[in-house]
């Protein structure tokens, strides 16, 4: 069989239309119009370009983007302070550090200094906390796990009661993308360089997600007949036949995964929009909270 392929620049666009309504219906009714704050610490050129996507993307849903630049050499006292600004300027009702941040910067400090009411990333400790505990929920969530748990859900794979294996555990995507699963009640393992029998474990999942940031690391044996695929990685290969010297492929192996699962995102259309509409999603909801 080959795989039904999950198109989530579809779902995105989908996503950022219901947004934009959303916005533009409170602001008619006399509501604030969501701002979201981005602070860009340095000159790392992949973080300019998010930035400028996520701004784009501001533009169209009807949300104002307030973006702040500091250099490299930028201080942890002067970071941390800006964000604290930020937090009281009540035309911003979510923050988003881009990150990494710079060498000899505690990341963990910053996201600490965002009001959990702006976190509209996700990762402040508190909303983290709260996905990992039961019975309590967190304001926001990360946006690039939030999106695989709605492209799952879109292309119809039935969590609850599922064997789900992620591979990888960092704490943008792999962590809470386990306990995203977990509250959808399904059977959760994670995987990453130190486990064994990597393989024959991917080939238990009902539902896999590759977020481990290898090219092509899972084999289409790797993968269960009938399971759903969701792949975050996004890496570059040499390939001579393309104009820029490379193309982009993803942690699994697409063309073999294809024949064997139910279905399976592509690389790059997959979860990549995702991230962005799931942020608008987030910064649309915080300006609702925020609401008298």
């Amino acid at each position: 069989m080959t795989a039904a392929i999950i198109d989530g620049k579809q779902v995105a666009e989908e996503i950022r239309e219901g947004v934009a309504k959303a916005v533009e219906k409170m602001v008619a009714e006399g509501g604030p119009r969501p701002g979201l704050a981005t602070v860009l610490v340095g000159d790392n050129p992949a973080s300019h370009t998010y930035v400028r996507m996520k701004r784009k993307a501001c533009a169209e849903a009807g949300i104002e983007s307030i973006h702040h630049e500091l250099p490299a050499d930028a201080t942890q006292e002067k970071v941390e302070g800006l964000v604290r600004e930020l937090n009281k300027d009540p035309k911003v009702h979510g923050i988003l550090v881009q990150l990494p941040l710079p060498a000899g910067l505690d990341e963990e400090a910053v996201l600490r200094a965002i009001d959990i009411e702006k976190d509209v990333d996700g990762f402040h400790p508190i909303n983290i906390g709260r996905l990992a505990q039961k019975g309590r929920d967190p304001l926001f969530v990360p946006c690039t796990p939030a999106g695989c748990i709605k492209l799952l859900k879109k292309a119809g794979a039935k969590l609850e009661g599922a064997k789900a294996v992620v591979l990888g555990r960092s704490n943008i995507v792999g962590m809470p993308a386990a306990l995203l699963l977990v509250k959808e009640n399904a059977t959760v393992t994670i995987c990453h360089s130190r486990t064994k029998n990597l393989a024959e474990t991917c080939r238990e999942a009902d539902v896999l997600i590759a977020a481990i940031g290898r090219a092509e690391m899972v084999r289409g044996d790797w993968v269960k007949p009938g399971a759903y695929v969701i792949d975050v990685g996004i890496n570059r290969v040499d390939d001579d036949t393309k104009k820029r010297g490379y193309r982009l492929v993803g942690d699994v192996a697409f063309e073999e995964a294809k024949e064997v699962a139910a279905a399976i995102t592509p690389v790059p259309g997959g979860v990549g929009p995702m991230t962005i509409a799931m942020l608008l999603d987030a910064t649309q909801r915080a300006a609702q909270r925020a609401m008298p």
